[in-house]
């Protein structure tokens, strides 16, 4: 068992190591993770989101600040994610403060995905009552005709990334007959990390 333990190690460097093992053996969207958020009041929501980028200050992924979970973040900027990886019976959780990444990131991330991407982004008012469907079709068409020539869609002021800084890595590693492993990673206020097992 201790072979494929949990290494005691930077949290950083090992989730890029599952995360690459993850992308090899996951069917669908290895990046996908769940992203939990909160109003004032405490009142949780949870969705599917994609990681976008990861680097030493965190990991990025990107919304219409003026959807449901926007609006949380800019009100109550704490979250939690969760990546579970169910072809490597993994999962990771994280937690920590949310902060807008730049606008440069944001329009350089915006204008690399497909020119339809964007059209349908720029068209959506996310999370917002729609009286029937033709009248997004109808918002994306004339989206994709007014920007067809030009090849992208200027980003909209409120479709922006956030980077979540992590105050807390936990590992999940399944084992036989539910005697699971878990590594929980917290700052040790030296600009490393402390880790211990938790029960499963």
């Amino acid at each position: 068992m201790s072979d494929n333990a949990i290494p005691v190690t930077d949290p950083f460097d090992l989730f890029d190591a599952w995360y690459a093992e993850a992308r090899e053996s996951e069917p669908n969207d290895s990046n996908a993770m769940a992203l939990a958020t909160a109003t004032p009041e405490g009142v949780p929501s949870v969705r599917m989101v994609l990681l976008k980028g990861k680097d030493e200050s965190g990991f990025v992924f990107y919304t219409n600040a003026h959807s449901r979970k926007g609006g949380e973040i800019l009100a109550n900027p704490q979250a939690a994610l969760l990546f579970h990886w169910k072809s490597l019976r993994r999962q990771i959780r994280i937690e920590g403060p949310l902060a807008e990444v730049s606008g440069q990131e944001a329009d350089a991330y915006f204008h690399s995905r497909p020119f339809v991407s964007q059209v349908g982004s720029a068209a959506s008012d996310q999370s917002r009552p729609l009286d029937e469907r033709a009248t997004y079709e109808a918002r994306v068409e004339a989206i994709r005709q007014q920007y067809q020539d030009a090849g992208e869609v200027p980003r909209p002021p409120h479709w922006t990334g956030f980077r979540l800084s992590p105050t807390a890595m936990e590992f999940w590693l399944d084992r036989p007959n539910r005697l699971h492993e878990r590594r929980r990673f917290v700052p040790d206020g030296k600009g490393g990390w402390t880790s211990t097992l938790l029960y499963p």
